[in-house]
């Protein structure tokens, strides 16, 4: 059985897509942008900023399932510029402690404008 997950506390999908998909005891998020979940805008100009609200955004994904960032086994990030590598693993590393699985690519460009995107797969017990 797949069920949709969606939280008011994070954004709205921006696509034809949903927040999150759980299929069993797995939950498969789609990306967060650093959007502010009620006004819909980015939030910050710079790395750190943008990582959090990621976070936050992400946070409140897995609290809708029912998880947290402890029962994340996997993540994909992706980064506007590499050079954001080091700063986007501090604020990444204080929402994350579990070192879950990752991939982490430099890419052309995000939605919005945006410099960070995370996407997670996590378990839901």
């Amino acid at each position: 059985m797949i069920k949709t997950i969606s939280s008011k506390n994070a954004p709205a999908a921006i696509g034809p897509y949903s927040q999150a998909k759980q299929v069993g005891n797995l939950l498969f998020t789609s990306g967060q942008i650093p959007l502010d979940p009620e006004k819909g805008v980015l939030v910050g100009s710079e790395i750190r900023e943008q990582t959090e609200q990621v976070m936050k955004n992400l946070c409140e994904v897995l609290k809708a399932a029912g998880t947290d960032f402890d029962h994340v086994v996997k993540t994909t990030c992706f980064l506007a510029d590499i050079a954001d590598f080091a700063a986007f693993n501090e604020v990444y590393a204080s929402f994350i402690s579990s070192a879950p699985a990752r991939s982490c690519f430099a890419v052309k460009a995000l939605p919005k404008g945006a410099l960070v995107e995370v996407e997670c797969i996590a378990e839901v017990e």
